[in-house]
């Protein structure tokens, strides 16, 4: 998990990770995720909690994010013969894995500050690689979250931004927000560390509600 501070820090980064889940649908600001609650002028009461409300997954061995569509329609064929469709929906079945992740992304807790840093990020502390969610966090949000949850993608659909001026300059944002259930979740502890870490094999799949 990580504080709302955090966000405001990942510009030191060219691209935010490619998925980062949540507890709401939140806020984008200028394409970084901002949790219900932490916006500028929220109150006091609101700001002191949310800090657990999202994850940001690391990209470290991250496999592909793959795409599945269900299309939700009638078909029937009219007494001339011709094929009639009466469409409902598009959802979206996501998948994707991790190899060898660490099984977790600090060797402490990494309570972030404003500027998107740990304390122990000048040592050797960070295991993943953009630090961004190890195994153990994975593990821990599906087992916490039985209901539907938000997914926010950052990956090159610039047709989502085809009402902007320029379409093509949105590469730093987030440009994809799917409400989802968990499907399917597996993984494996593929090595074991010595005193620091594991090393975790992670497949999970989605399921737009």
């Amino acid at each position: 998990m990580a504080t709302a501070g955090y966000i405001s820090g990942r510009k030191r980064y060219q691209r935010p990770q490619g998925i980062l889940w949540s507890e709401n649908a939140g806020t984008l600001v200028s394409g970084l995720y901002v949790p219900t609650g932490q916006e500028i002028g929220a109150s006091t009461a609101l700001t002191t909690g949310g800090v657990d409300q999202f994850l940001i997954l690391s990209d470290h061995n991250r496999a592909e994010m793959s795409f599945a569509s269900e299309r939700i329609e009638k078909r029937e064929r009219t007494i001339n013969g011709r094929m009639r469709s009466y469409h409902i929906a598009d959802k979206l079945t996501i998948s994707v894995s991790w190899d060898n992740l660490p099984s977790r992304g600090y060797s402490e807790l990494a309570d972030f500050s404003s500027t998107g840093l740990s304390p122990n990020k000048n040592t050797s502390g960070e295991f993943t690689s953009d630090g961004g969610a190890g195994g153990v966090e994975i593990l821990d949000w599906y087992e916490n979250h039985q209901g539907p949850f938000w997914m926010f993608l950052a990956y090159d659909k610039y047709k989502n931004f085809s009402g902007s001026e320029d379409p093509y300059a949105h590469l730093s944002q987030y440009n994809q927000i799917v409400q989802v259930y968990f499907a399917d979740f597996n993984y494996s502890v593929t090595k074991r560390g010595g005193t620091n870490h594991d090393l975790w094999n992670i497949s999970v799949t989605l399921e737009e509600v």
